[in-house]
């Protein structure tokens, strides 16, 4: 009886060469080796450059590829209020931010003759509208719940359209026009700082604080000796040695004209500084206890800045005009320390404490968004963190800082360098609007960014909401430290667990961390030009990151012999200055 034979199945299995045991010129009908995809199909990997990967079905029938995009897309350029510029345009997916930005340069001047290599030419970042849904749960039922959000993807992180495609495949579709809004970056560019040019001895203590003024011109520090320090920004010499506190300095602030300086102590202090004579202007008994932070009024709200708001142990803040030395409105709802305060661009108030809460208060008579009649009203209180809330961090802080200055100090068409005359003032004030306003485009809010003990981030719109609009992961330790880049694009967390980490300004979306330092990390600061971040650790470092892609220092700076406390960078751009443990300031140039 004979056996009945049974048809082999292919076996697709393993690894097997597809045209013979050779490749190369001995066998060039050979491409390269075939392997199994787990579904009874197999892969073809050619070993030849001009021959591509290819995907089949157990048949041999070639399958589409995953990575594949189209090679064309139509786009439409818009600007921050939502005008369109020129037409849709057809435009390959090859194209990347550099091109975009080329393409748009030639539609808004279309009679500039700049060349690519122009000194000139405004760098742009581009952002793609992306609707997708997710799925959460509802709050109360923890029901399962689709919700469908529009967010702005900010493409200048990809190398080009093709890759933001292929990570966006399944919420962009090619057959419909891409809008893309575009935003100015900084036409400068500031110099990686990578020495230490001077070093400043003079403090006895710890210094707990080092800060430029907004034109950049002078330099101010504070630290455990009591005393507050000004020193000449172009010869690294000390200018003033002011006495007057009788305990620790642990906050200090510039007003936004560069014209007053502040400084809380730890018996409740404040006092107000003329930095020019060195003398102060005022000493106000402020608080109980001791005072844990400062804000000034934004210029671009009152040309007179001279409204200071302190908040204290003691778990009050107050609104003070420091010309008349009278407090306007005590901001009193906490139930514990108040650990951070911000005097934000939209004429709100927010203070962080160790109840776990944040609160939004009104900063002036007639304002707030919902029509509030005085100071000090209490407009929303937000609930989220689990542990004391350490820090905060406000979208418009950088502009608010430099009020009226340019990243050269000066401004625009002020003829007179008198900073008390009403010439001056006027001017001021109208440079300070104008900025502001370019800043905030149309209808973009105020973000607000709260850091904890509980190692986590929440992304707020303070103006609109109480409800976070998203909470932020990742650290392992508490989060002390957060800043926003100039442009508000990224904004950085420093903790304690040795990491930083930099997220989307305006997504909360998590974009890279950074890893170097073998100690806690204290503080980080931007460029004025927002390429570059530099940080302060426990480790004695200070290290210098390229943004937003390093996630290897770029530079160590190293020569203190202690904790690194302070930090900051000039807005001009020009320096660096840390403040150290081991009682000196150094300057840190290119």
């Amino acid at each position: 009886m004979m056996e009945q034979s049974v048809p082999a199945t292919k076996d697709l299995s393993g690894v097997a060469w597809t045209g013979g045991s050779l490749v190369g010129s001995l066998n060039p009908s050979n491409h390269g080796y075939r392997t199994a995809d787990g579904n009874g199909g197999y892969i073809i990997t050619n070993t030849h450059k001009k021959f591509k990967r290819s995907k089949r079905d157990a048949d041999g029938n070639v399958l589409p590829d995953d990575d594949e995009v189209v090679a064309n897309l139509v786009v439409q350029f818009c600007n921050r209020e939502g005008e369109t510029v020129g037409d849709a345009m057809d435009v390959p997916t090859s194209a990347g931010s550099e091109e975009l930005g080329s393409l748009l340069r030639a539609m808004l001047n279309p009679d500039d003759e700049l060349d690519d290599d122009s000194k000139g030419r405004i760098p742009y970042a581009f952002f793609a509208k992306v609707t997708r849904n997710i799925v959460t749960k509802h709050p109360s039922t923890l029901e399962t719940m689709v919700q469908t959000i529009t967010e702005d993807v900010d493409i200048t992180d990809y190398n080009s359209l093709a890759h933001f495609l292929k990570q966006f495949r399944n919420d962009v579709s090619t057959e419909h026009t891409l809008q893309l809004t575009y935003q100015p970056l900084a036409l400068f560019k500031v110099r990686p700082v990578t020495r230490c040019t001077d070093t400043l001895p003079g403090h006895t203590e710890a210094i707990l604080h080092v800060s430029y003024s907004p034109d950049g011109k002078h330099l101010a520090s504070g630290g455990g000796d009591a005393t507050v320090r000004f020193w000449d920004v172009h010869t690294s010499t000390p200018r003033r040695t002011c006495k007057g506190h009788s305990d620790h300095v642990l906050c200090t602030a510039w007003s936004c004209d560069g014209v007053r300086f502040a400084s809380g102590d730890k018996r409740g202090n404040l006092i107000v500084w003329d930095p020019e004579k060195g003398e102060a202007r005022g000493t106000i008994k402020a608080h109980s206890k001791w005072i844990t932070g400062l804000g000034w009024e934004p210029m671009h709200r009152n040309k007179t800045c001279e409204r200071l708001v302190t908040s204290s142990k003691d778990g009050l803040a107050k609104i003070w005009n420091v010309r008349t030395k009278r407090c306007e409105a005590t901001l009193a709802g906490h139930s514990d320390s108040i650990e951070s305060v911000k005097w934000g661009g939209e004429g709100l108030i927010y203070t962080a404490s160790r109840d776990r809460t944040i609160k939004v208060w009104n900063a002036q008579d007639g304002g707030g968004p919902n029509g509030e009649s005085r100071a000090g009203v209490l407009v929303r209180t937000l609930v989220g963190h689990g542990h004391r809330v350490n820090t905060l961090a406000v979208s418009s802080d950088y502009i608010c800082r430099t009020g009226p200055f340019d990243h050269y100090g000066k401004i625009a068409g002020v003829n007179t360098k008198d900073r008390e005359s009403n010439e001056w003032r006027e001017a001021a004030h109208h440079a300070a609007v104008q900025k502001y306003a370019a800043f905030k485009g149309s209808d973009e809010p105020e973000r607000l960014v709260s850091g904890s003990d509980d190692n986590t981030l929440l992304v707020w719109h303070p103006t609109l909401d109480k409800r976070p609009l998203k909470r932020l992961t990742g650290h392992q330790q508490a989060v002390n430290h957060i800043v926003f880049s100039p442009d508000s694009r990224f904004f950085a967390s420093a903790s304690f667990d040795k990491k930083i980490k930099i997220w989307n300004g305006r997504t909360g979306d998590f974009l890279n961390t950074l890893t170097g330092h073998v100690g806690a990390v204290y503080q980080v600061a931007w460029s004025s030009d927002g390429r570059y971040l530099v940080s302060a650790s426990k480790d004695s470092t200070a290290k210098l990151w390229e943004m937003p892609s390093g996630k290897r220092a770029r530079e160590t700076l190293p020569g203190h012999e202690d904790e690194v406390y302070a930090l900051d960078w000039s807005p001009c751009g020009g320096s660096v200055a840390t403040g150290s443990k081991d009682r000196t300031i150094k300057i840190w140039k290119h």
